[in-house]
């Protein structure tokens, strides 16, 4: 499905170039150029963004949307549309031929405002981040745009741009390619991605018809109507189904994709009788690869240009997004020279290692699914068997599991703790979000966080009114940290937050006088038991870059995830 974007009318003269120094440039118009431009001018770093189309994506293509994509949606203001529009579950079903196996939750606890995943077909996500784009007057969107030319300079990169108007010159302080697997950003600058690529090939089929499956996400094991492989079926929204059904790699990728083979293999699953229209088909082959450095200078990759992973487990979109999350407020600090230059290197370094894991995940996903050998496809169904009665083996089960975020537990930009806390959320991973009330009305804790520094102060403590004015100082720092105070419930004072049911200190494991710190993106850097503000300004240097800090701390536990 391809939705055209009007033309842009672009304010340069293809004779004479565009003499304008630019802050940043982003390459490519999907969903992670998209949302890296908006949260860069949300924070008031404009920003030219280019892509050599001006369509739509076109098929459903990523359409699992994951908790913290949302929350990270949320932030850059688009968030409830996608929520309203796609289809929410938690919920998914593992089968054994014509047995299920068993039912996981992703999200079994009450108390959090977003679902475990959405589904929303991709058009409608680009859709909506270019309209949430269209409101912001520092976002130069430059459609039929591609960079045939590239150049790197000590302080900026300069950029040969090809138009049906002719070719002009761009220039920039730095460029954030976004621009997709086949980059031509990587291509300009002679890069290339590692890593390994499956012998197998998958069929994607979108399909329209009303069915009375649950909204859920099942996953079958040889099933009866599709034997010897595997088969997942997805809800989306419109009526619209996503089947994907493992094919071999001695399929033919072009005779598999035409109709005459892929509506049989449909009506084996839904039954001949069932009414149902192709709406968008195509093959596609797992592989886990990356660059072996996200950052070349001036020029920062994200996304499928950076690293590429295979479909099940959703993890190339939410990973996409989560890239754009840990850069924009990076490069936002860096040119308003509130931060190093080094202070980037650290996006690549975090963004490396959740790309290492989520190729760790989607590599054994693979494995389990596709076994290439007898001994690993009697492995595979001896677990399979045994997961019907025992959890123990459900956790060796890997039907592709799902995306999560990822937890930078041995960034340099944490400060360590240095008191005792039971919460499995540490410096390092992403906030956890809670019901609040602000005002008396009912709110959650995300929504009054990101892009600056933030306080989480629980009151309670003798001391408080010193501690408050001590906290409010920050807020006047060259680098501010705005302080949230959360208040028991029935004990806030106006302007506080007040906890509902006490959801918020239990996930945080504080107590009064307890403090966090959270970056712009939302991740923990520092937590203590008590206030002292000489810390928070060393914590928020570190977390900045403008301190010197000692080797990062080994990471003793890695996030473990199951679906």
């Amino acid at each position: 499905m391809d939705i055209d974007y009007q033309r842009c009318v672009f304010d340069y003269a293809p004779a004479t170039g565009d003499a304008r120094r630019h802050p940043v440039i982003v390459v490519g118009a999907g969903p992670v150029g998209l949302a890296t431009a908006i949260d860069l001018a949300q924070q008031g770093i404009p920003v030219v963004l280019l892509d050599d189309d001006n369509k739509l994506s076109a098929g459903s293509r990523a359409i699992c949307f994951a908790k913290r994509t949302l929350e990270i949606f949320d932030r850059l203001q688009c968030g409830e549309r996608m929520v309203d529009k796609g289809v929410s579950w938690n919920v998914g079903r593992v089968f054994m031929r014509d047995e299920e196996v068993y039912e996981f939750n992703l999200l079994p606890e009450q108390g959090h405002q977003r679902p475990a995943f959405i589904n929303l077909q991709q058009y409608y996500v680009e859709g909506y981040l270019h309209e949430r784009a269209q409101e912001l007057p520092n976002i130069d969107l430059r459609w039929r745009s591609k960079v045939v030319g590239l150049l790197q300079h000590p302080d900026h990169v300069v950029l040969t741009v090809e138009t049906p108007d002719g070719e002009y010159v761009l220039e920039g302080q730095y460029l954030v390619a976004a621009d997709g697997a086949k980059s031509a950003t990587r291509r300009l600058l002679g890069l290339e991605s590692h890593g390994r690529v499956f012998r197998d090939r998958f069929l994607i089929a979108d399909v329209k018809m009303t069915a009375d499956f649950p909204t859920e996400r099942w996953f079958w094991f040889d099933p009866p109507f599709h034997p010897g492989q595997s088969v997942l079926l997805h809800r989306q929204p419109d009526d619209v189904w996503r089947i994907d059904f493992q094919l071999g790699w001695d399929a033919d990728p072009v005779a598999e994709t035409q109709p005459e083979r892929v509506i049989p293999r449909i009506q084996a699953l839904l039954g001949k009788d069932t009414q149902f229209e192709l709406e968008w088909v195509s093959i596609y082959t797992f592989c886990c690869l990356r660059m072996d450095d996200f950052r070349h200078g001036r020029v920062l990759f994200a996304g499928d240009s950076a690293h590429g992973v295979s479909p099940f487990g959703a993890r190339g979109a939410n990973s996409g997004i989560q890239d754009a999350d840990n850069l924009a407020w990076k490069l936002r600090l860096v040119i308003e020279g509130k931060a190093p230059d080094a202070l980037l290197d650290t996006y690549a370094r975090e963004r490396e290692y959740a790309a290492d894991e989520n190729i760790l995940n989607s590599t054994r996903a693979t494995d389990f699914i596709t076994p290439k050998s007898a001994v690993s496809r009697l492995f595979r169904d001896a677990v399979l068997q045994l997961s019907k009665e025992f959890p123990f083996a459900r956790k060796l089960v890997n039907s592709g599991r799902l995306s999560m975020p990822s937890v930078y537990g041995d960034t340099a930009l944490n400060t360590p703790d240095s008191d005792v806390f039971s919460a499995a959320m540490r410096p390092g991973s992403p906030a956890s979000d809670a019901p609040v009330r602000m005002q008396g009305a009912a709110d959650w804790l995300l929504w009054q966080t990101g892009n600056e520094f933030t306080g989480l102060y629980f009151a309670g403590a003798e001391n408080d009114a010193g501690t408050l004015r001590e906290l409010e100082m920050l807020s006047g720092e060259r680098i501010p940290v705005q302080t949230l105070v959360v208040a028991p419930a029935g004990q806030a004072q106006p302007g506080m937050l007040e906890d509902v049911d006490g959801v918020l200190a239990a996930r945080y494991d504080a107590r009064p006088g307890t403090l966090y710190l959270l970056r712009p993106d939302q991740h923990v850097c520092a937590r203590w038991r008590y206030v002292d503000t000489a810390a928070v300004r060393a914590a928020v240097a570190r977390a900045t870059g403008n301190a010197a800090a000692p080797h990062a701390i080994p990471q003793t536990e890695r996030q473990v995830e199951h679906a």
